[in-house]
C-alpha cells in the first residue's frame, strides 16, 4: 500500500541523517561505507516521493488532475527553497551535527503526522498485479518516461551549473535566478492547473516544453543579472506547467492498482536524467564551456518536443 511504501521511506529518512554523524575520518578512508548511506538515503527520499505523489493521484478528482498535482508539488518546491537556507544558518551556528539531527527529526515529524491519514488504496493479494518491469515496458509508460528523463536532463542544468556560471561572470546576485525560477513556478502551478484540466495536458505540454528550452538558451549570452531574472522566469513558468502536466499524462486512466509502478517509472526516469545531466554536462562544460553547457541542456527539450509530437500525434 502507499502508506506502508511512506511509512518505511520515512523511517529511512529519519535514520539516515543520524548515520553521517558516524563518518569522522578523512574521506579516503570512509568513502565506500559514505557512498552505501548515500544510496540508501536515496531509496529512502524515493519511497516517499513515489508513494505520496500516487497517493495524491488517487484522491484527487480526474477533472482536476492537472491543478491538484501542480498545487501538492509546490509544497516540495518550497522545502527546496526554504531548506537549504535553514540548513545554511544551523551550519554557521551549530556546527554539522545539529544539522543532522533536525534533518533526522524532519524524518520522524513526517513519519508521525502520516499514521493517522487513511490508506488510499489495499492490495489484495488474491489478485495478481503486474510486475514494475512489465509496467515500465509498456509502449505509454516508456513514451512519458522518455519525456521525463529529458526534462531531467535540462534540470540538472538549472539546478547545479547556474551558480558556477554566474561566479564565473562575477554576478554579484545569482540567488535572483532560483528567486524567479521558483516564485515563477510556484505562482503557475496556482493559476495554471485549472488551465491545463480545462485545455487537456497534451495541449500544454508543448508550449512548456519550448518556454523552459528557451530559457536555458537565454542563458548562453548571459552578461548581467536580467538575463538570469528573464531566463528564471521562463524556464520556471515551464516547469511549473511541465511537471504537473507530464505526471498528468503519465497517472490519467491507469488503473489504480499499478499507479505506484506508473509514479516509480515517470518519477525515476526524471531522477535518471538529473544523474546522467548532472555528469555529462559537467563535462561539455569542461570541455566546451557553459554556453555550450546550456545550449545542450536547452536543446534536450526541443528534442523532448520532437519526440512528443511524434508520441501524442494523433491525439
Amino acid at each position: 500500500g502507499r502508506k506502508r511504501s511512506y511509512t518505511l521511506g520515512c523511517a529511512i529518512m529519519m535514520v539516515l541523517p543520524l548515520s553521517y554523524l558516524l563518518f569522522h575520518q578523512d574521506l579516503s578512508s570512509v568513502y565506500p561505507a559514505l557512498l552505501f548511506a548515500r544510496i540508501f538515503h536515496g531509496i529512502g527520499l524515493a519511497l516517499c516521493f513515489t508513494a505520496a505523489f500516487t497517493y495524491m493521484a488517487d484522491i484527487i478528482p480526474e477533472t482536476r488532475l492537472n491543478e491538484g498535482m501542480g498545487m501538492f508539488g509546490v509544497t516540495g518546491l518550497s522545502g527546496m527553497a526554504v531548506g537549504p537556507a535553514v540548513a545554511e544558518v544551523i551550519i554557521q551556528h551549530a556546527g554539522f551535527a545539529p544539522f543532522f539531527l533536525a534533518a533526522s527529526g524532519m524524518g520522524a515529524m513526517g513519519f508521525i503526522l502520516h499514521l493517522r491519514i487513511p490508506e488510499s488504496h489495499f492490495e489484495h493479494s488474491s489478485l495478481s498485479t503486474p510486475s514494475f518491469l512489465s509496467v515500465l515496458l509498456r509502449t505509454r509508460t516508456l513514451k512519458v518516461s522518455l519525456l521525463a528523463f529529458l526534462f531531467g536532463y535540462a534540470l540538472a542544468a538549472s539546478g547545479g551549473f547556474v551558480s558556477p556560471y554566474g561566479k564565473e561572470k562575477d554576478l554579484a546576485f545569482i540567488s535572483i535566478y532560483y528567486l524567479s525560477y521558483s516564485g515563477m513556478a510556484v505562482l503557475t502551478r496556482f493559476v495554471g492547473g485549472r488551465l491545463a484540466d480545462r485545455l487537456g495536458e497534451l495541449r500544454i505540454i508543448p508550449y512548456a516544453m519550448l518556454l523552459t528550452g528557451l530559457g536555458l538558451l537565454l542563458l548562453c549570452f548571459l552578461g548581467g543579472e536580467m538575463i538570469l531574472v528573464i531566463s528564471g522566469l521562463m524556464s520556471g513558468c515551464g516547469h511549473g506547467f511541465l511537471f504537473p502536466c507530464l505526471t498528468a499524462v503519465a497517472m490519467r486512466d491507469e488503473p489504480i492498482a499499478i499507479r505506484g509502478k506508473v509514479t516509480g517509472a515517470f518519477t525515476g526516469s526524471i531522477d535518471g536524467g538529473a544523474f546522467f545531466g548532472s555528469i555529462l554536462l559537467g563535462y561539455i562544460g569542461e570541455r566546451a564551456g557553459f554556453p555550450a553547457l546550456f545550449l545542450t541542456a536547452g536543446l534536450s527539450l526541443f528534442i523532448g518536443l520532437f519526440f512528443f509530437k511524434l508520441f501524442y500525434r494523433e491525439r
